[in-house]
């Protein structure tokens, strides 16, 4: 791997970092805004969704630009609108405000999940490609982390602490912005636009050892120009049970539960009986952990597989899941929770946290890979929007708190259900080109 090929990586991976950062800051300021504005249980559970239901827009809406005008330059207006939603969210002078700016955010989210990964696969040898891909999941935890860390410390800054932890991100967004102008057009994406001098000048930059000629006519004879331009043939045969087995992998992503940890942990351990200063600092701890699994299966993704990571998470989950669900349920109060959450997160992270996006951006052909990638894209962030809006309403609907403990026991049974699912339907990627799947 040469040094173009890390930068474009690097780039890219940033969409995967405001997309971290943008969906988890609002962890730590949940108690302040929710005071501020004075929520109910069900506004709180939509000032969180708002951003996914941009989320959704975004992932739906983002393959036909992306295949029109290519993945960079849709990545450019995807970070301006990080920019906005970042500065907007802080400076937001009612609700009402509060929600357009963090929808615009998940619009930007939306969009981001699809064509940076997407965009990193596009690129990679198949040898690195698992690793490479995984870069943008690193990058996602990191951000996660980085939001995680940003409310801890500016949690005293006085009573618009809240509004501090959003503008916070407007500095990656510029950032993001900036370096995308010092990366070039997807190969892929260039071929299929029949512009071959350029996508040659770029394989050979990114990839200088493998054989140009040859891959750009593997990419030539995968392109079905018929099938690029209606969207119709997602649901006819062969690529029907394709979208179809993307669309559940972006479900049981979200059934397992992991953005209802990373939205509302804070809420989760504070109904524990922690205080806000130490709920908040566990949840710097659930990042860490986060991030340290995740380097961890970027070693070891192009050795042992995706299916096979799967297989050992979806189990491992369960596990974590169920005892912090009868732990929930049975009144516990100890530190014994914030472990029982931590073991999750790390076997999640080691599994479907890396893979998904991984999957989901090299399992389509070349013909509808933008739009396949967003429909299993738009799945995840459906689920998500669903899920997280609800969790306060069906949390507050037990008595005792204790609907956190079913809520996360029927993540556990999902989670348990994926596992026979995963097994029977996914096929191994790893080490195989683009045009050999």
């Amino acid at each position: 791997m040469n040094k173009s090929l890390y930068l474009y990586t690097f780039v890219a991976a940033l969409g995967g970092l405001l997309f971290g950062y943008d969906t988890a800051v609002i962890n730590g300021a949940i108690p302040f805004f929710t005071e501020h504005f004075g929520l109910t249980d069900a506004m709180k559970g939509w000032a969180v969704s708002s951003a996914l239901i941009g989320c959704v827009v975004g992932a739906l809406a983002v393959g036909k630009p992306g295949d029109y005008f290519g993945r960079r330059l849709v990545l450019r207006a995807l970070a301006l609108l990080f920019l906005i939603s970042a500065l907007g969210s802080g400076l937001a002078w009612s609700f009402s405000s509060f929600v357009i700016f963090r929808v615009i955010g998940g619009l930007a989210i939306g969009g981001a999940s699809v064509l940076s990964p997407l965009y990193i696969t596009e690129i990679a040898p198949a040898a690195y490609r698992g690793r490479l891909a995984v870069t943008f999941q690193l990058a996602i935890v990191t951000g996660i982390l980085v939001a995680f860390f940003s409310d801890y410390l500016l949690l005293n800054t006085g009573i618009n602490n809240w509004r501090w932890m959003f503008v916070s991100g407007a500095l990656p967004a510029l950032v993001f912005f900036v370096l995308l102008f010092f990366v070039s057009q997807s190969p892929r994406w260039l071929v299929m636009k029949g512009d071959i001098v350029q996508a040659r000048q770029v394989l050979r930059e990114v990839n200088p050892e493998t054989e140009t000629e040859q891959l750009i006519k593997e990419i030539q004879n995968s392109v079905n120009t018929e099938v690029l331009g209606k969207s119709v043939y997602l649901f006819k045969k062969p690529y029907l049970k394709l979208v179809m087995i993307g669309i559940a992998i972006g479900m049981f992503n979200q059934f397992t539960g992991i953005n209802i940890v990373m939205y509302y942990a804070t809420d989760i351990f504070r109904t524990a009986g922690f205080s806000t200063d130490s709920a908040i600092l566990q949840t710097v701890i659930i990042g860490c952990t986060n991030l340290i699994f995740t380097l961890i299966a970027m070693r070891i993704i192009d050795k042992i597989g995706r299916k096979r990571m799967l297989l050992t998470g979806s189990i491992g989950m369960t596990f974590f899941l169920a005892l912090f669900a009868v732990a929930f349920i049975s009144g516990m109060k100890s530190i014994l929770l914030v472990v029982m959450l931590i073991g999750f997160v790390a076997f999640f992270a080691s599994s479907q946290g890396a893979v998904i996006w991984v999957l989901l951006s090299e399992m389509f052909p070349n013909n509808i890979r933008a739009r396949g990638a967003s429909i299993g894209s738009f799945s995840h962030w459906f689920f998500n929007a669903i899920t997280v809006f609800l969790f306060p309403t069906v949390a507050a609907y037990f008595s005792n708190g204790k609907g956190i403990g079913y809520i996360f026991l029927f993540y556990a049974v999902a989670t348990f259900i994926s596992f026979f699912f995963f097994r029977k339907f996914l096929f191994e990627t790893k080490g195989k080109t683009l045009e050999e799947m």
